[in-house]
């Protein structure tokens, strides 16, 4: 049960980061050939891809609801745990990203 919830926690952090970052890259490129400041777009691409990567990650925020609701009302104490520390892994990744992208452009959201 543990190398599951380890081997899930690793894929949810690789996705949301790999979301992140690629997501910024890539509209920074989209920038650069459109004669707009990349950097600016990569750091504001990054802190706004950053909920939609945890949603992805986990596959649809819907699904994690539900068993956090029948976690609470239900009683279903490990479901839900297992759920939160497949949230916190996604959060975790995309945050990473985030910072990753910070440090590729120097922090620099203007030029």
């Amino acid at each position: 049960m543990w190398n599951s919830i380890a081997e899930n926690c690793v894929l949810d952090f690789l996705v949301s980061m790999g979301l992140v970052i690629g997501g910024a890259l890539f509209g920074g490129l989209a920038a650069l050939l459109t004669h707009h400041d990349p950097q600016t777009a990569m750091n504001t691409l990054a802190s706004d891809l950053k909920v939609w990567a945890i949603v992805a990650a986990l596959g649809g925020s819907m699904d994690v609801l539900r068993v956090i609701d029948r976690g609470v009302f239900g009683l279903h104490i490990g479901p839900m745990v297992r759920q939160l520390i497949y949230l916190f892994a996604a959060f975790l990744g995309c945050h990473v990203g985030y910072i990753v992208i910070q440090w590729l452009t120097a922090g620099r959201s203007s030029s």
